[in-house]
Parts: C-alpha cells; sequence; structure tokens
C-alpha cells in the first residue's frame, strides 16, 4: 500500500516491526497505548510510519483484528473542520464508495488527541496507487470522481473551499518577493494569471462536495480496478467541474508540461459515463484548469520558499504546475482537452 503522508514512529516492537522515516510528530509507547486503549481493535502487532507526503502524520497500525491508518493532523488541517471530513468519509462509505471508514471508539467518538494533535483511525484500503497511469486507469478515476459527487450530494454539511480564487492573491503574497528565484519570470506570469482568473472565474457552476485533490497517490488500484480513494483533507463544496480540473492537472500531465490529451478525453469520458457535464461547465473548463493548476503552483511555491530548519520532508516542485499553466493559457475550449465536442 502506498500512502500520501507520512511521520517516524518509535515504539517497543521486534526491530523488523519498526520504520523510522520523515518527522512531524514522534509518539512514543506510552502515548500510543494510552490513546488505543479507547478502541476495541485488538492487540498491537505492528506500527510503522508512513513515508510520503507533506500534510499530516500518518502511521500504519496491524492489530490482532486487522489492519488501520493513525493520523495525526497537522499543519493545513484545521481542528474545526474534522467533523465535516469525518462526517463525509462515512457518508460516502455508507453509499457504496470505496474510502476509508473512520473508527469510533468505545465511548462513540472518532476524533481524540494524541501527542497534542487531533488523531483518528480509519479503515486500511487495498491497493497500490500508479506512477504512470494510463487511459484505462483515467478513464477509472473519471467514473469513480462522479460517483463521489453523486454519494456526497445530499452530505448535509457544507465547507467552504478556502483554496479558491479568493485565497490566491493573499497566498502569492507571502512569495511574490521570491517568486523569480525559483523561476525566472514567475511573479509576473503569475500576476496575470491573478487577473484573469479573479475577472473570469465561473460561477453558480452546478457544486457540491468534491474531493479537490485527488492526485495519483490517493487514488488505489488493484490490478486495472480502481479500489478506492483516500486523504479527504481538503474536500469542501465546490463546482464539480473543479474537482475535474483538478483530476486533468494531476493525471494528465508529465513533470515537463507535456499533456496527454488521449488521458485527458478517458478521464472526461470516463465521468460523463456517469454523470454529464452541463453547458456552462464545458464552457468553463479552461478557465477552471487554469485556476486549478495556479492553485497547486501558489501553495507549492509557499511550501518550497518556508522549508523548516531540519525538515525531512521534502517539498513539491512549484515549478511542474508553471509548466502546466503555460498550456492552460493557451487552451481555447473544451475540446483542448479531449471532449469531442
Amino acid at each position: 500500500m502506498r500512502g500520501r503522508f507520512g511521520a517516524p514512529c518509535h515504539v517497543d516492537l521486534p526491530k523488523s516491526e519498526r520504520e523510522h522515516v520523515a518527522v512531524y510528530t514522534e509518539v512514543s509507547d506510552a502515548a500510543l497505548a494510552d490513546f488505543l486503549s479507547a478502541y476495541a481493535i485488538g492487540s498491537l502487532l505492528s506500527f510503522k510510519g508512513i513515508a510520503e507526503g507533506v500534510e499530516n502524520s500518518n502511521f500504519f497500525l496491524h492489530t490482532t483484528q486487522g489492519s488501520y491508518i493513525l493520523t495525526l493532523y497537522e499543519k493545513r488541517v484545521r481542528e474545526q473542520d474534522l467533523p465535516f471530513f469525518i462526517g463525509l468519509m462515512e457518508h460516502l462509505s455508507a453509499r457504496g464508495l470505496a474510502c476509508p471508514q473512520p473508527v469510533r471508539d468505545r465511548a462513540g467518538q472518532a476524533l481524540g488527541q494524541l501527542c497534542g494533535r487531533p488523531a483518528a483511525i480509519v479503515s486500511f484500503l487495498e491497493g497500490v496507487s500508479v506512477k504512470t497511469p494510463g487511459v484505462e486507469h483515467c478513464r477509472a478515476l473519471g467514473r469513480a470522481l462522479a460517483e463521489l459527487h453523486a454519494a456526497g450530494r445530499d452530505f448535509p454539511m457544507v465547507r467552504e473551499n478556502n483554496l479558491s480564487v479568493s485565497a490566491w492573491r493573499p497566498l502569492f503574497a507571502q512569495a511574490e518577493d521570491q517568486a523569480d528565484s525559483v523561476e525566472p519570470g514567475l511573479a509576473a506570469r503569475t500576476r496575470s494569471d491573478l487577473a484573469v482568473l479573479e475577472a473570469h472565474w465561473p460561477r453558480n457552476l452546478p457544486s457540491g462536495v468534491i474531493h479537490a485533490d485527488l492526485f495519483t497517490d490517493n487514488v488505489f488500484f488493484i490490478g486495472d480496478a480502481l479500489s478506492g480513494l483516500i486523504d479527504f483533507y481538503f474536500a469542501c463544496t465546490d463546482a464539480f467541474a473543479y474537482d475535474l480540473a483538478v483530476c486533468l492537472n494531476a493525471w494528465c500531465f508529465e513533470a515537463d508540461g507535456t499533456f496527454h490529451r488521449d488521458m485527458a478525453a478517458g478521464l472526461i469520458a470516463g465521468y460523463e459515463a456517469v454523470r454529464p457535464l452541463e453547458s456552462a461547465e464545458v464552457a468553463a473548463l479552461p478557465i477552471l484548469c487554469r485556476g486549478a493548476a495556479l492553485r497547486f503552483m501558489l501553495t507549492r511555491l509557499v511550501d518550497w520558499l518556508n522549508v523548516p530548519p531540519g525538515a525531512l520532508v521534502k517539498p513539491k516542485d512549484p515549478r511542474e504546475f508553471d509548466r502546466r499553466l503555460t498550456f492552460h493559457r493557451q487552451a481555447q475550449d473544451a475540446r483542448d482537452y479531449g471532449r469531442p465536442r
């Protein structure tokens, strides 16, 4: 199994059952034992940090009753948003979507505290993420994304997308003075993108619960079959087509900016096999894709310029999305993304 986020652990287990990986929060033997005592999940057999990612501290738990993921929430995840995320995973799972199921403790609580952090245990999903997806992987993702949108339609909670267009200029203000040290001309290009996006960002598109972060490491496959979606900690209420735009950025480009039109066509076709896009969504696709690329470029840029001393988790390169923006600036309509009409 590949997970997106990671941190180390130190527990009193045989050496073969320990794994030391990048640190956010260390968990002592005593703290872990006290936390797990509230859950009816059996006796601990192994506890390993999941090494990938940059947001939270995730651990793999294996007990006498099964396998689980323990998450300590760090950095961008606000504690007041956690009931939304936990409730959403329970809601989607109850409607048949393959996603982590929060585990409640003996008192019926899905959230606790561990090492001064909010923490939760969720079910383990079988599968692996695909580093180099193909057309059929993208088609399966499109179907799963539309199924997620359908399953979330009656979810009663609402969470604003706090990384949408109104947040991008304040994000850029944190990095503008140093942007050209990362890539020449980046500051001017970003100022131009912001002006266009703020003036033309689409409103009143069909909306509901979206994932907002379905990169390849958040989608699991067993063979060629999609087996689950994970990491709902950027989920929010926003336009469905924006979620599709995030996926087009995340799945259909190489790091050098090369766009795979056939993969994009497969992704959109898979989505529309479940939920056809409305005409306004089709028309908005280029601007939504451009905005999604700018969102990830900006958050990566801020992280890239603000790596804390001694950090063991490497920030992701913002220049990948700067290169993708070159394509989006030239796109005229949805046909440029592989949609036939």
